[in-house]
């Protein structure tokens, strides 16, 4: 072990999914900041060779990988795990002892009582059906699932923090319910010149060229993360939408999902868009993009790093959600916060492109939630500045871990 005069030095192991990887990367910037050396792994590294060789004196690690805790405390090394969701995600997983309990689900994870888990005021209720869990449509799958994560728990709670990326203002009474969870965001995204940003894709930058020959909040900016893929049906209905609303729109259409067998563009829609009035990318900025002047909206997946980004920033939420987390995250957006609408899908599943037009002006028409949206940017700008209390959680966990001796 090293001595406690040594730099303090973190290990930092994200699981291999693009979202948990930018918010680690950002969290490792802001403890180099704070004075510390990171040693940031990809899964495929030998980590006891490293450990043998490097003297670390704490261990940060995505909450999905917990196993990795198993490691630390072996060594004896102070841990902290992060979770990349909202906390009242995590709290929900925490209560899984409590819902069987209840009766809500069984040992397995199913679903025993239909309805919504209601949490204290200011908090949005979760569909029971909606589970983390419960996204897969296999029995199968979602058990194994449950069941990882219930393994999950047991081993995070050896660590001595658990940090997530949210803040104190916007999480409040899912905090109070698990006051052992640290709020340190949002932490922001590509915002660092010269140091990796975390994308997978290389964001194509020239759309910001783009975006500065716009009018000030007309642009509708459509981006459904590292995931999400569109049936074809789907995917011209959203690109002949878009087309339907006539507004400009910047539209990102991952580089793994561009093939025209797999996502073909409507007859001469790239031809009718391309004098500007629509811009297609296959990965953006998404950062610079939310805090250029000339968004108006975000017609977003409800990824956790997505939504806080577009809370940041104060931009009005269209949502989409696809499986996992994300619907949960849309009950925030517009239950809980009232920032954003709902998109309406008809009895095949599909969301038209009549629909998605007049989805786009119920939101942007909505004088209120452009009101809400831009309050809670101020707090969550707040919340990062000097004295703000993600700013001061962040402090708080970085001495912490400079002392390489292991709390009692």
């Amino acid at each position: 072990m090293a001595a406690s005069s040594s730099p303090p030095h973190a290990l930092i192991l994200p699981y291999p999914a693009q979202s948990h990887v930018i918010a680690l990367l950002e969290l490792s910037y802001y403890l180099i900041d704070r004075g510390f050396t990171i040693t940031f792994l990809n899964t495929q590294f030998n980590h006891d060779r490293l450990l043998a060789v490097l003297k670390f004196t704490c261990f940060v690690a995505d909450e999905s990988v917990s196993w990795a805790f198993d490691v630390a405390k072996k060594l004896n090394l102070r841990s902290a795990a992060f979770f990349p969701a909202a906390a009242a995600v995590l709290a929900t997983n925490f209560s899984i002892p409590q819902l069987i309990l209840d009766g809500i689900i069984d040992e397995e994870g199913e679903l025993k009582h239909m309805g919504e888990h209601e949490r204290s005021a200011g908090t949005a209720a979760m569909d029971a059906a909606k589970f983390y869990w419960n996204c897969f449509a296999d029995k199968t799958t979602r058990r194994v699932f449950f069941h990882y994560i219930v393994s999950n728990n047991r081993a995070v709670a050896a660590a001595e923090f658990i940090i997530c990326n949210t803040f104190q203002e916007l999480e409040s009474p899912a905090l109070s319910q698990a006051p052992n969870i640290l709020p340190v965001g949002p932490l922001l995204s590509g915002c660092r010149p010269g140091r990796p940003s975390g994308f997978f894709w290389p964001p194509e930058t020239d759309c910001l060229r783009w975006l500065d020959q716009q009018p000030l909040a007309s642009v509708v900016y459509v981006a459904f993360g590292s995931h999400t893929i569109f049936t074809p049906v789907q995917f011209q209905e959203l690109a002949l939408g878009l087309e339907l609303t006539g507004r400009p729109f910047l539209l990102v259409v991952r580089p793994d999902i561009t093939d025209v067998e797999d996502q073909p563009y409507p007859a001469r829609f790239v031809e009718r868009v391309a004098g500007g009035r629509g811009k297609v990318v296959g990965w953006s900025p998404q950062q610079q993009v939310l805090s250029h002047r000339s968004i108006a909206c975000f017609v977003t997946h409800c990824g956790w790093n997505s939504t806080l980004e577009g809370v940041r920033n104060g931009v009005p939420f269209l949502c989409w959600p696809q499986f996992c987390d994300q619907f949960f995250n849309e009950s925030y957006i517009c239950d809980v916060w009232r920032t954003g609408v709902r998109m309406e899908r008809d009895e095949n599943g599909i969301i038209s492109k009549e629909k998605i037009a007049s989805k786009v002006e119920e939101l942007l028409g909505d004088g209120g939630i452009k009101a809400r949206s831009s309050a809670l940017k101020e707090k969550a700008l707040r919340s990062i500045e000097e004295g703000g209390s993600s700013f001061e959680n962040l402090n708080r966990f970085a001495e912490a871990m400079k002392d390489s001796s292991r709390a009692s």
